[in-house]
């Protein structure tokens, strides 16, 4: 039984535990409703998380363990020669025993030896199972494949058999327990506290492993590169130099070019969506009446919804030659590709951020504060100004830099309307790139991982995540000195 069946399997046996469960408790209650300790969809809630839970437990250890432990066993099995090779030819060896018994069909002992004698006959019928290798098979990686497919089909039957009887002896446990003491409310509380608990820890132990692999492969970038080059280079040359080049044998990493091209593009992008974003919001909070908020404001958060790869043709046909001839007839040099076309499209895809964010933390402002500045005679757009917002002030930071954070990870936008040029410059005009750009560059390609060209990625992903969380800080520090102004 595949995990996605005994999943679905473990899900119907919840819904018959609950059933089960709920049945004898109002069987219990008949004819004394107030003698149960809980009400009766707590008794069936019980019933079916000791049915259901100590079995999934166990298939979702092994859903995690028994690839690991499967392919052990098998690599284990390799013959000497294939073992003697270096970790990439081994690994080679094993994708290509994997998709082997993806393959292959259920055969007998028979067929088995037939087509270890032809290896041509193995490749055919892989072809037609959709496997293509670029070369036949070894007799051993057929043998290989074979203990594959035998060891996945072991495994799942062991845990189809254990699942099944942890289930059976949880709901047998349970059900001898259901009577009308039963605090039954009381430990389904705990367990979904308990649940609510493991999913917090998840997402934090999840950030925590983010931050430390991206930690330890930048330090062990900083090995090979000083970090004072990387931080306050100017110049980003990360190909292996000819004799002659400056720069010695790795390249130079400067990051200035990189880390202004992201907040250049940000910044311009930002000067785009924040006025067109606020203004939208004051209007539609303030001024529009309910039909027309009703309308304008789902098709202005359409723009959200729109792929990122759509802004980047958008930008590169119609935005960058747009911009350049317009700047030909005013005596302007501008590329097709620069960083103001980049902003500017940018700009209008954060717009939704800014404006749906802002416009309902300006319709919470409490009522009472605007019918107070009416009565000391305020106009409507003198107590938008001094009172409103104001007031929504810490909401407003928060939805600038949720768009910020938006702008300064944006990489589609910036590759086809900025360019991958890494140049350091002041003119909007000129094509620049970001930080997020060089990151999915230098880890495409053949180039191998410990070098300091692949590891150098890991040092950009470690300063775009301190640049954002510098942000996150300020805005913090804005958000807690106002609302202790206006509360």
């Amino acid at each position: 039984m595949t995990l996605s069946t005994l999943l679905l399997a473990l899900a119907v046996i919840f819904i018959v535990a609950f059933v089960v469960g709920l049945s004898k408790a109002r069987g219990l209650a008949r004819g004394a409703p107030r003698s149960l300790h809980s009400r009766p969809g707590f008794y069936g809630g019980y019933l079916a998380l000791w049915t259901v839970l100590p079995a999934l437990f166990v298939v979702l250890i092994w859903a995690s363990a028994s690839p690991l432990v499967i392919d052990r066993l098998v690599r284990a099995e390799l013959p000497p020669e294939a073992q003697a090779q270096s970790e990439g030819q081994i690994a080679l060896i094993m994708g290509t025993i994997r998709s082997i018994a993806q393959g292959l069909p259920v055969m007998t002992a028979a067929e088995t030896d037939e087509i270890r004698a032809n290896p041509q006959k193995a490749r055919e019928i892989l072809g037609k199972s959709g496997v293509v290798l670029a070369a036949d098979p070894q007799p051993f990686m057929l043998d290989r494949a074979q203990q594959l497919i035998d060891l996945t089909s072991f495994s799942r039957l062991a845990i189809t058999g254990i699942a099944t009887l942890l289930a059976v002896l949880g709901f047998s446990y349970a059900f001898t327990r259901i009577a009308r003491t039963l605090r039954a409310r009381n430990i389904v509380e705990s367990i979904t506290l308990a649940g609510l608990i493991a999913a917090s820890t998840v997402a934090i132990l999840t950030t925590a492993g983010i931050v430390l692999s991206v930690l330890f492969e930048s330090l062990q970038f900083f090995h090979s590169v000083n970090l004072w080059e990387f931080l306050f280079g100017t110049v980003w040359d990360p190909r292996f130099s000819a004799p002659g080049r400056s720069g010695g044998a790795e390249g130079q990493f400067g990051l200035v070019p990189l880390l202004w091209g992201t907040l250049f593009i940000s910044a311009i992008a930002l000067l785009v969506a924040v006025p067109l974003g606020l203004y939208s919001a004051i209007y539609m909070s303030e001024y529009a009446a309910p039909r027309v908020r009703a309308v304008a404001k789902p098709l202005l958060e359409v723009l959200a919804g729109i792929p990122t790869i759509v802004y980047g043709f958008f930008a590169l046909i119609t935005v960058g030659p747009f911009l350049r001839d317009t700047g030909a007839h005013l005596g302007l040099d501008i590329a097709a590709t620069s960083a103001l076309s980049a902003g500017l499209v940018m700009g209008i895809m954060i717009i939704p951020f800014v404006s749906s964010l802002s416009d309902d933390i300006i319709s919470a402002v409490p009522q009472a504060l605007r019918e107070g500045s009416y009565g000391l005679g305020a106009t409507k757009s003198e107590t938008i100004r001094r009172v409103v917002l104001p007031a929504a002030l810490p909401g407003i930071v928060g939805a600038v830099l949720l768009a910020g954070s938006r702008a300064v990870g944006e990489t589609m936008i910036v590759v086809l309307a900025a360019g991958i040029a890494a140049n350091l410059t002041f003119n909007p005009f000129e094509s620049v790139t970001t930080i997020t750009v060089k990151i999915v560059s230098q880890l495409t390609g053949d180039l191998q991982f410990n070098t300091p060209q692949t590891l150098v990625a890991f040092a950009l992903g470690l300063t775009l995540f301190l640049v954002t969380l510098a942000l996150n800080v300020y805005a913090l520090h804005i958000v807690r000195k106002y609302r202790e102004l206006y509360e």
